[in-house]
C-alpha cells in the first residue's frame, strides 16, 4: 500500500545575500518527501543547512526557488491569510528551551496562546481546561500552571515547549535539535515522550539532529545533508548498516563507542574544513574532503539516484566497505 506523502519539496532553494553581490547557498535544489506518521531525521554537521531547510519547508522562511506541497496543496507563495489553515498543521519544537519561552508569561499563558489565537475554545474556562490536559500529556504537574519559565529546569521547559507545539493538534512537527541543550539523563526522557506523543496523536516528525546515536533511536528514515544538498536518503537500518555515501560513513564512524575494542580498528577521518556556503566547490560539494574524489567529481555535481534501496548522490556509489 502506498504511503501518504504529507509534505513534499521539489527543487527547493534558499539563498541569503552576503557582502557585495555574493550569496549564501544555504539550501540548494532539495527534493524531499515526508510520509505521514513517520519520523524522518535530517542529519549533518553544523552549518550544513538543516535548520534552514526545516524552517523553509514550513514557510517560516520563504524559499528563493522551488515548491513545497502539504497534503497535496502547494503552500509556497501563499498570503498570510491563505496560509493560516496550514500553519496550524505545522509546528516547531525549538533547540533551546531557555530562549524559546517568553519569561514574562506564565506556563498557562504560553500554552494557551495558540488556542486563543485560533479560537479553539469557547471561553476562558475551556482554555484553562485544555491547557491542563496538554501539560498533563507532557508530564507537567497541575500545580505548576501559573509558574514562570525561570522556575523550571531545562527538561521541564522543553516539555512546556512540546505542549505548546501539540496544542493545535498539528500533523507535522519540526523538531530542531530538541534535546541537544539538555543533560544526557534528561534527553532520553524527552525522546521517549516524543515517541509516546507520536503514537498517541498520530504525529509526523522531521527530526533535525547532529547526534546520530539519538537519530538511530528516533528515526524511521534518515536524510543526510552536506553544504545545502542531500547526499543520502534511506531507511534508518539500511543507512546505518550499509552507508553508501562517503560522508555518511564518516559521520557514522565518528559516533563514540563505549566498547574500547570497537575503537581498535583505525578509521579514516574527514579531511579539511567544511567549504564556505558562499564559495561552493564546483562539481561535488563534498569532493574537497572526500578521499575517493575523481576528476569527474570536480566538474559534475552528482544527483540523487537509487542505490541499494536508498537514494545516494555520489558518482562512486555503491562503494566497497
Amino acid at each position: 500500500m502506498a504511503r501518504e506523502i504529507l509534505l513534499s519539496a521539489r527543487g527547493l532553494v534558499k539563498e541569503f545575500p552576503a557582502k557585495g553581490h555574493k550569496r549564501v547557498h544555504a539550501v540548494s535544489d532539495v527534493d524531499l518527501d515526508i510520509y505521514a506518521g513517520e519520523t524522518l531525521a535530517l542529519v549533518g554537521e553544523s552549518g550544513c543547512g538543516k535548520s534552514t531547510l526545516g524552517r523553509t519547508l514550513i514557510q517560516l522562511i520563504p524559499p528563493t526557488a522551488g515548491t513545497v506541497t502539504f497534503q497535496g496543496h502547494e503552500i509556497t507563495g501563499l498570503s498570510a491569510r491563505a496560509f493560516a489553515p496550514y500553519r496550524r498543521q505545522m509546528q516547531l519544537i525549538f533547540q533551546d528551551p531557555y530562549a524559546s519561552l517568553d519569561p514574562r508569561m506564565t506556563v498557562h499563558d504560553i500554552v494557551a496562546e495558540p488556542l486563543v489565537t485560533y479560537k479553539l475554545c469557547p471561553d476562558k474556562a475551556a482554555v484553562t481546561q485544555r491547557v491542563r490536559e496538554l501539560l498533563d500529556a507532557v508530564g507537567i504537574p497541575d500545580e505548576f500552571l501559573y509558574r514562570y519559565p525561570h522556575q523550571f529546569s531545562g527538561g521541564q521547559r522543553q516539555r512546556i515547549g512540546i505542549a505548546r507545539a501539540i496544542a493545535l493538534q498539528p500533523r507535522l512537527i519540526i523538531c530542531d535539535e530538541p534535546v541537544s541543550a539538555l543533560d544526557v539523563s534528561v534527553q532520553s526522557q524527552i525522546l521517549n515522550l516524543l515517541k509516546d506523543l507520536q503514537e498517541r496523536f498520530g504525529l509526523t516528525y522531521l527530526f533535525i539532529s547532529h547526534d546520530l546515536s539519538v537519530v538511530r533511536f528516533m528515526a524511521d528514515r534518515v536524510a543526510v545533508m552536506f553544504l545545502g544538498r542531500l547526499c543520502e536518503v534511506g531507511d534508518t537500518k539500511t543507512v546505518y548498516e550499509r552507508p553508501a555515501h562517503p560522508y555518511t560513513r564518516f559521520l557514522l564512524d565518528a559516533i563514540p563507542m563505549a566498547d574500547p575494542r570497537a575503537r581498535e580498528t583505525e578509521k579514516p577521518l574527514l579531511q579539511g574544513e567544511i567549504p564556505s556556503p558562499i564559495d561552493v566547490p564546483s562539481g561535488c560539494r563534498f569532493r574537497t574532503r572526500c578521499p575517493y574524489a575523481t576528476s569527474r567529481c570536480r566538474t559534475e555535481e552528482p544527483e540523487l539516484r537509487a542505490v541499494d534501496g536508498r537514494l545516494v548522490a555520489c558518482h562512486a556509489a555503491p562503494l566497497d566497505r
